[in-house]
């Protein structure tokens, strides 16, 4: 089989035809279905149809999906997320064997929504989204990751509210006929279809009314289904909307990197023992706050015209506009050595890192960030049809667009110089404390610096799909699938401006203060007695001193920060056929995908003919390269028992890196002296996966099952970092910088997963499940995002009009990446949540659901738990609504 390992400027194979593990293990497992089968027929089976009417129907609803699958699955079906406290997808399937989630894309820290979610220990752009079978665009509203080293290629999940949700599908097993992309699965939302529904006419809406106990506000969301069909169920048409307001406010301490102490420094001259120990780069006291709004709808109308065709034109929006603030007062170890050499006195060194110190004076300062037009907006439109040509041979397509934009508009920041002295005390993994001797930090200092500007990241794919699948039913045969699919994918990161301090920044008065301090509540969930008694702007007087004449300059040529833009195409097409077989108590696949990638990249370099721009004058470079990609997958399932199922599946599957990894560009930190760039050259996720499960149906709506995985991970993406200068536009001068960057290298990652689920003592029931993933590098190094130990565990009881669910959700310590040169772990913690229905009448029915009911602290460190990174608390939040349906 010829195969691509190494992708170069032109199309590479390989010349040797011996057969690679996984194309070898596809061939044994497929004569092994062959082998295993009678010579004869398989009868055909009965469709059931099953009316979803309650929670113990819809667990009996998804585990007969799960069951009938001929691979590995898990669903969740729209019952079960309508009575589980889910405020988005990401929400809906987080308690499925294998699924993680987290709060953040990377570059804002934690927050109280999930956001991401990766399968089975693994990064989240190791896994494949998609909206019936499509790939959707989504866009960051946070500016770190707009440009620079955050631009991933996961979906975010805070645009994809639960309401829009049929099913969800979380592929674990590849199979020829899904879209390559996913390493270690693929999620497939389906949305609803008009056809689908009991009724002619059918109407759904709710009322809630959110509320966060640290924002201390109450906020309305709503959401409303209609659909209507013609009697003869030929014609339907359904149109949804939902408008989401929320008050967020995130208590922080934020340790904003490590850096070594300079050998050159009066610190490490007059102790020599502190050169190369590493100091805090800043210690920040962090408050932010947030207003979002999330708004759109769906629409679906779906044409029967004859019984053999079916055509179907949807489409979805969705916005979110989460404008906020953030300030942080900032003790700076670091430049207080480094910059301003400072000797510290009284200090301690542990673990080679300055847990403590005391300077004179404090060379930090107090961030005052104000974004009011940030954002994201995503929508598809997509037309696709199912035929039957004969009685034999069914055809099926779709063709469409998705487009996705995350924003940032008219951010102002402003930083104040401070004053004293600086006392610093690490402590581990409880919050450091700080104190500023003979200094204020309850009114502003004068102006330190002043900037903001604007970004944007824009996603975008075209793609057309067609499938064929032709009907057998000779022997073991049952049918051949097969089809293809092509898709035109563009992403752009873009940085036009990013001001600095005008004429008059430094001598103008700073913005207009009115007193405002930090809540005086804050930080009180984090623990360690941390101070409240820190000044605060308002965001308005940010925006007004911002937009005056003279404070920043507005020089789009200038101020073009050209060193974080990239942009990026990648257009793919893809082949497949794949053999279903069935027997005697048995059924299965096996099949092959061709892919070809042509992916081009246009990258800034510094120095060239575009001049202007205080970054240096540059030239734009495109590279380009084309891959092939040969991926094998094969599935088996025993029906053993009419109570016992037992299946086996390999494949090789692919996952393209990360945008900002592939482009190349460069995103500086000027105050924290680090970055992150891209690499134009990296070769895809490559894995070959294995795995065994079995699954156990003892009783009525109940389940217990067992599998085994393993994913041999050759081309794996990770991050190292280097020094490099650059223009540092604070300093006006350049720079040493510590750059982090991605390389590919190989690792492993194996596993096993446990669920279980049961109705008990009559009106309760239980389901839990736990996942051990053991993912390493080959190096012995940590794998991105792996965590060890993950479980979920719900009560459930429902009887008659009143339905309750308790959620608890673990996951183990994990590193969540590369930040500021210093690695970022996650530590272990979990989340109570619970849901509360009462049906008062067969319309109307009060909702209660409540999350973070533990009050979680976010807790993240760099290399050891003597170096923290972060705590952050977001507080509980609560909704009371009404839901109705007619």
């Amino acid at each position: 089989m010829k195969r691509n390992l190494t992708p170069a400027a032109v199309v590479v194979t390989s010349g040797s035809r011996r057969r690679t593990p996984i194309a070898t293990a596809v061939a044994v497992l497929a004569a092994g279905l062959a082998f295993s089968a009678q010579a004869q027929e398989a009868p055909a089976e009965d469709v059931t149809v099953v009316t979803v009417t309650g929670v113990r129907a819809s667990l009996e609803k998804s585990l007969k999906q799960k069951r009938n699958a001929d691979s590995v699955v898990e669903v969740v079906t729209a019952e079960d997320i309508g009575k589980m406290p889910d405020r988005n997808v990401a929400d809906a399937i987080q308690r499925l064997p294998g699924v993680n989630t987290q709060s953040s894309a990377g570059g804002e820290g934690g927050f109280g929504e999930n956001d991401r979610v990766s399968l089975r220990g693994t990064s989240p752009s190791f896994q494949q989204t998609l909206f019936n079978g499509h790939a959707i665009s989504t866009g960051d509203w946070f500016v770190l990751n707009q440009f620079g080293g955050n631009v991933g290629r996961s979906s975010s999940f805070s645009l994809l509210p639960s309401e829009l949700v049929s099913s969800v599908v979380v592929h674990k097993s590849a199979t020829a006929d899904l879209p390559e992309g996913g390493v270690s699965g693929v999620i497939d939302v389906i949305t609803r279809r008009p056809l689908e529904f009991k009724n002619q006419v059918t109407a759904e809406g709710s009322i809630q009314g959110f509320y966060n106990d640290l924002a201390g506000k109450t906020e309305p969301q709503f959401s409303g289904l209609v659909n209507w069909k013609n009697d003869t169920n030929t014609l339907g048409i359904m149109v949804q909307g939902f408008s989401q307001k929320s008050s967020v406010r995130r208590d922080g301490q934020e340790i904003l990197g490590y850096t070594p102490i300079a050998a050159d420094s009066a610190a490490a001259k007059a102790h020599p023992e502190l050169a190369g120990v590493k100091v805090p780069t800043f210690i920040g006291a962090s408050l932010f706050e947030q207003k979002k709004t999330r708004a759109g709808g769906a629409f679906d109308i779906e044409f029967k015209p004859s019984k053999d065709l079916t055509l179907d034109l949807n489409g979805f929006y969705s916005e979110l506009k989460a404008p906020h603030q953030n300030t942080n007062w900032l003790a700076a170890p670091a430049n207080s050595i480094n910059s301003a050499n400072q000797v510290p006195t009284n200090y301690t060194v542990k673990n080679g890192t300055l847990t403590g110190a005391t300077f004179g004076t404090n060379s930090g300062e107090v961030d005052n960030i104000y974004r009011p037009d940030a954002g994201g907006e995503s929508y598809y439109l997509d037309f696709n049809f199912k035929y039957r040509a004969t009685k034999d041979l069914t055809l099926s397509g779709k063709v469409g667009k998705t487009h996705g934009v995350g924003y940032d508009r008219d951010d102002v920041y402003y930083q104040n110089n401070v004053d004293g002295g600086m006392v610093y005390q690490l402590n581990g993994m409880s919050p450091a404390s700080v104190s500023y001797p003979g200094g204020t930090t309850t009114k502003p200092g004068s102006t330190a610096w002043a900037g903001g500007g604007e970004s944007r990241s824009v996603d975008q794919e075209k793609y057309a799909q067609l499938d064929a699948e032709l009907r057998i039913s000779s022997g073991v045969w049952d049918s051949i699938k097969f089809g293809g699919r092509v898709t035109d994918h563009k992403r752009d990161a873009e940085h036009p401006f990013e001001t600095r301090p005008g004429a008059l920044g430094f001598t103008n008065p700073g913005p207009v203060w009115t007193g405002s301090m930090y809540p005086s509540d804050f930080a009180n969930n984090l623990g360690g007695n941390l101070s409240s008694n820190y000044f605060k702007y308002d965001g308005a007087a940010l925006g007004a001193w911002g937009a005056a004449n003279g404070n920043r300059l507005f020089d789009y040529v200038r101020r073009h920060n050209w060193t974080d833009e990239f942009r990026l195409q990648e257009k793919t097409s893809a082949v497949y056929a794949m053999a279903n077989l069935t027997g005697d108590n048995w059924s299965g696949n096996f099949g092959l995908r061709a892919v070809h990638t042509k992916q081009s990249t246009l990258v800034n370099q510094a120095g060239g003919t575009i001049t202007g721009s205080d970054w240096g004058p540059y030239s734009q470079k495109l590279y380009e390269r084309t891959y092939n990609d040969y991926l094998p997958s094969a599935n088996i399932k025993f029906d053993v028992r009419n109570d016992l199922v037992v299946r086996a599946a390999v494949a090789r599957t692919i996952a393209r890196p990360d945008y900002s990894a592939l482009g190349g560009s460069v995103s500086l930190n000027d105050d924290a002296l680090s970055g992150s760039g891209g690499n134009v050259n990296l070769n895809p996720v490559k894995s070959d996966n294995a795995e065994v499960s079995a699954e156990w149906y003892f009783a009525p709506k109940s389940a217990f099952s067992v599998g085994l995985f393993y994913m041999d991970l050759k081309s794996v993406v990770s991050n190292g970092t280097v020094s490099a200068t650059y223009f540092n536009s604070k300093r006006n001068a350049n720079a040493v910088y510590l750059i982090t960057s991605p390389f590919n290298t190989s690792g492993k990652n194996k596993g096993a997963e446990f669920s279980y689920q049961q109705p008990l003592f009559g009106d309760f029931g239980i389901l839990a499940n736990y996942t051990y993933a053991d993912g390493k590098l080959d190096n012995g190094d940590e794998l991105v995002n792996a965590s060890r130990n993950t479980y979920n565990l719900t009560a459930f009881y429902e009887a008659n009009a009143l339905s309750a669910r308790l959620a608890y959700n673990y996951r183990s310590a994990y590193k969540a990446g590369v930040d500021r040169g210093a690695s970022q772990h996650v530590e272990g913690s979990g989340g109570l949540a619970g849901s509360i229905n009462y049906k008062i009448n067969e319309h109307f029915t009060i909702t209660f659901d409540a999350l973070n009911l533990t009050n979680t602290t976010i807790k993240m460190y760099a290399e050891n738990k003597d170096q923290p990174r972060a705590f952050y608390s977001n507080g509980r939040t609560f909704y009371l609504g009404v839901r109705g349906k007619l």
